[in-house]
């Protein structure tokens, strides 16, 4: 083994033997930093025998343990193979017993993947199907947990084994100085991964998606909605899109909206430029395109993070236009995650779906996310025509916009979200109080599995609400959405510490991809999900996707247009079920102090028919002043900056019939009550949009 690290020997000079003995390689870097990528480039092209040693997939295509990696190594250099250590090896413990493989016939090399370690933690946050499953919010804490033991490779590694020489790594290469020397021309391989990246202060501050180019720049493209297919008036639809840009290209930051055509002649291209220029829209802002939206970098050499999908309301391929074109460039794994998402969707709507990494689409154009819209139809060809009534057809377009936008503005935050935890180290991380989400995302798996083995145990402890989190039988604690929830148990504390069988919906907000099987609906904003244990025919949850807003007390008036999100989901879904059943009405609302840790709106039909209604608390945290009307939460935040929250003393009221206010002794003679009841609802209920009926039910009795 060659002594000097400076060596410049070239392969040619080597003799042939020598050129092909097995060497080893360890690969030393972070989670992110493309160590994996490393190796699938050289092992492509090169001539030499490799095996690739990667301890996430060692044991039978699951995470396994060093020495089975040792194992594997050693038996494949039996064989004349060269060997990849596909594992972080950061500092010189994880790497001594991997050393100890060289010897006369079988050089070890280093290969150090030293990137700033924002990039390292953009790159994993952002991953998906990873197969250590490092990706999401925990990977995070786990970077920077790993890159505080750092220790990179030195020539002195490995003195004191008999069977390898003092030089340990005669070959030491660093990714940014590409200074590596190896054989098979891996130099030329070393800086592939990353070679647009420089340091850390070269990122852009907000790169969606898996873009990390310097420059970059956060983009949606979008169609005119209505426009075509729709056959909405040109002028009229101009006018309303004009306005809508220049609402939100304010609150943009750093992002640009793209208004994109097929045609140079396009009459509504026009429209749109000359309006922007009069009301003097920053044009770095918005600007118009000429192209295919499904094309844009790979044909147009623009890069668009997000793109909008002028949908049909079944959210399905076909038709034509946009949909057909978006939904066949992007390949069957959107429909796929778009039934994740939403079955439906309504005029006005918007929902953002992320897009898969093996979609097309993702891998040829970059884009992360596509945003499903819906605007008015005047085609009586198509569905729900309006008929030529602009009145309603301009609300629901200044609609639609306003969704599409806002889901633009969601991707955003939860992007900025990502990285500013990124920026969070584990000293802090740990600081944290044991009720702040940033303490489970930084004991990540862990803390869901020994949490996941008890909590059932806990929940029959408490007959309040509770969510059942089981292992997957896996081994890797991740969680799967067995749930229940029973609101008995309602704390008045506002600053409580949260038992870990409290915390099941904070988890599923924060990491829903781990409970698609129970989620109606995602997105960035947003978590929908039956109650499964409903106090009516139709209880839904919305849940929010913020982190730290535990309750009603935590709202300010930054939460504001996250409490508008949350109301209009609930009202989508109430208006699904009226659909399917005309004779129910609805109350959307929050209990004022609630028994599961993360924010949560009810969404619940005013029958009540249901065996999981069981007592006193039961109804009175549903018909007393205790439970707070989502458009009087809406209307306080933004006037006064905070809610009201009422004390738990109203749930050990006496019952009353939530129509007529007649009082009864317990809820078998309640229940009994108000199925035949057909007084009209209170007068407080009837205002303000406090009921969700019917569009046909213009009175108050039902």
């Amino acid at each position: 083994m060659d002594m000097d690290c400076d060596d410049t020997s070239k392969p040619e000079e080597k003799s042939g033997e020598e050129e092909r003995k097995p060497i080893v390689v360890i690969l030393v870097g972070a989670p992110g930093s493309g160590k994996s990528t490393f190796c699938e480039h050289v092992m492509c092209s090169s001539s030499r025998p490799w095996v690739r040693i990667c301890q996430d997939t060692i044991n039978n295509g699951k995470a396994g343990t060093k020495p089975q990696c040792l194992k594997a190594a050693a038996s494949a250099l039996k064989e004349g193979k060269s060997v990849f250590i596909d594992r972080c090896n950061l500092d010189r413990e994880q790497r001594v017993e991997f050393v100890k493989l060289g010897g006369s016939q079988i050089d070890v090399h280093a290969v150090v993947l030293d990137l700033p370690a924002q990039l390292c933690i953009s790159r994993s946050v952002k991953r998906t199907g990873h197969e250590g499953n490092l990706q999401g919010g925990k990977a995070a804490a786990v970077v920077n947990r790993m890159l505080q033991k750092k220790e990179l490779p030195k020539l002195s590694e490995g003195s004191s084994s008999g069977s390898v020489q003092d030089s340990a790594f005669p070959q030491v290469s660093k990714e940014r100085n590409n200074s590596f020397k190896g054989p098979d021309n891996l130099s030329s391989l070393s800086a592939t991964p990353c070679k647009d990246v420089k340091e850390s202060e070269d990122l852009p501050k907000h790169s969606i998606g898996c873009d990390v180019t310097p420059g970059s720049i956060p983009t949606l493209a979008f169609p005119s909605i209505s426009t075509a297919d729709f056959q909405f008036n040109s002028e009229k639809a101009s006018d309303i899109m004009v306005e809508k840009v220049e609402e939100f290209v304010k609150k943009l930051g750093n992002a640009r909206l793209v208004l994109v055509d097929l045609s140079h002649g396009s009459k509504i291209l026009s429209l749109v430029r000359v309006k922007a220029a009069q009301r003097n829209i920053d044009s770095k802002k918005f600007f118009t395109f000429v192209g295919d939206i499904t094309q844009l970098y790979s044909q147009g050499g623009l890069r668009c993070n997000v793109i909008a999908n002028a949908a049909n309301w079944r959210l399905k391929p076909g038709g034509g236009g946009v949909n057909a074109a978006i939904f066949s460039a992007a390949g069957p794994a959107l429909e796929v995650a778009t039934k994740e998402r939403a079955a439906s969707l309504l005029p006005g709507h918007a929902v953002v779906v992320p897009l898969p990494s093996n979609s097309p689409l993702y891998i040829r154009e970059r884009v992360s996310h596509i945003i499903h819209v819906l605007g008015p139809n005047m085609n009586p060809q198509r569905p729900n025509c309006l008929k030529d009534d602009y009145i309603k057809g301009c609300k629901i377009l200044r609609d639609a916009y306003t969704s599409l936008f806002d889901g633009f503005l969601s991707v955003l935050r939860n992007q900025a979200k990502l990285t500013s935890k990124s920026l969070v180290s584990e000293k802090s991380l740990k600081d944290t109080s044991c009720g702040d989400l940033r303490n489970y995302l930084a004991n990540g798996d862990q803390k869901t599995k020994r949490d996941g083995n008890s909590v059932s145990e806990r929940s029959k402890k408490c007959k309040g609400s509770h969510y059942e989190i089981g292992t997957d039988g896996t081994g890797s604690g991740s969680t799967q959405g067995k749930i229940s929830n029973d609101n008995s148990k309602i704390d008045g504390s506002t600053s409580k510490s949260w038992a870990s069988w409290a915390q099941a919906l904070c988890h599923i907000a924060m990491r829903p991809e781990k409970h698609k099987n129970v989620l109606l609906e995602i997105s960035d904003d947003v978590a929908v999900l039956n109650d499964l244990y409903p106090k009516a025919q139709k209880h839904v949850l919305i849940l929010a996707r913020c982190e730290g807003l535990d309750c009603l007390a935590d709202v300010q008036q930054e939460h504001l247009q996250l409490l508008t999100t949350m109301h209009d989901v609930g009202l989508r879904w109430a208006e699904k079920f009226l659909h399917e059943d005309s004779s129910m009405i609805f109350r959307l609302g929050y209990h004022s102090v609630p028994s599961m840790r993360q924010l949560h709106l009810h969404v619940i039909s005013q029958d009540f028919n249901s065996n999981h209604l069981k007592n006193k608390k039961h109804w009175n945290s549903f018909n007393t002043a205790f439970f707070r009307d989502s458009v009087d939460v809406i209307e306080e935040i933004k006037n006064h900056g905070k809610a009201t929250v009422k004390d738990d003393s109203y749930l050990s009221m006496e019952l009353r019939c939530h129509r007529c206010r007649s009082a009864h002794p317990t809820i078998p003679r309640l229940k009994s009550h108000i199925n035949n009841c057909r007084a009209p609802f209170p007068p407080f209920l009837l205002e303000n949009g406090r009921l969700v009926l019917p569009e046909d039910n213009n009175t108050n009795d039902s």
